[in-house]
């Protein structure tokens, strides 16, 4: 597991204001302007959220007649049936490898503890580490009344440890734009043995801010990224902090 070290630290909360309606960025229509819906200022907010594909495995098909006796139910983290007899727990991470005009270059995520910072360069944050796929999931915030100090941001999902399961789960990166509707982008190919997924790249394209859907599945982890984008990051071993 990948992780780069040179960036601050300290998760904030924030909002990026209110979205109406939905765009679904797909293989034939991959791209979205974000200046031309007037979106290019205020906080883009990009949340990740899961959940497992139950009907890939045995039992809890459709709706669930013990939920009426147990409700506390439905808020436990599904599992997962990984090869052979074992359970796991799938952990997605929400990231984003940042590149800035003036040629600093980075990566936010949970691992590490790389949080960034809204309001100082890379003006990149995450919210915070979500485990379980919680309904609220993971965020990033992007501060893009400092797009003028951004090149590109490649937003990107890694499975921290554990059984590749991009397969198995149902999720969905979703970005909050200042104006206008919000933007889908679903990962919904099937790719059994991928680590880590490029969902989208926000690109700074002469002055336009312009939303690209990538979703490509790569089987290593932040290192095969940034070699398939060309980042030039120095990648090493890195590991979470465990919770108490």
């Amino acid at each position: 597991m990948g992780f780069w070290s040179n960036w601050g630290r300290g998760a904030q909360q924030f909002d990026s204001g209110d979205a109406a309606g939905v765009v679904e960025l797909t293989r034939r229509r991959p791209t979205i302007s974000l200046t031309k819906q007037g979106a290019a200022g205020g906080n883009l907010r990009v949340n990740l959220s899961w959940r497992m594909r139950t009907s890939d495995f045995g039992g809890r098909r459709g709706w669930d007649q013990s939920l009426l006796r147990h409700p506390l139910r439905m808020f436990k983290p599904e599992m997962v049936q990984a090869q052979g007899p074992a359970m796991v727990n799938v952990d997605l991470d929400l990231a984003c490898m940042y590149e800035l005009q003036d040629g600093s270059k980075g990566v936010v995520q949970p691992l590490g503890d790389f949080y960034g910072s809204l309001n100082a360069a890379p003006y990149v944050q995450l919210s915070g580490d979500d485990r379980f796929g919680s309904g609220s999931g993971e965020t990033v915030f992007i501060n893009l009344d400092h797009k003028d100090d951004i090149k590109r941001l490649l937003v990107f999902v890694y499975i921290y440890d554990g059984t590749p399961a991009f397969d198995r789960t149902h999720a969905l990166v979703t970005l909050y734009p200042s104006n206008g509707p919000r933007v889908e982008i679903s990962l919904d190919e099937r790719a059994p043995e991928a680590r880590s997924c490029a969902v989208v790249m926000i690109e700074n394209v002469k002055g336009e801010m312009v939303v690209r859907r990538e979703v490509k599945y790569v089987y290593g982890f932040q290192a095969e990224l940034d070699r398939l984008y060309g980042w030039g990051l120095q990648w090493g071993r890195g590991y979470k902090k465990t919770k108490v």
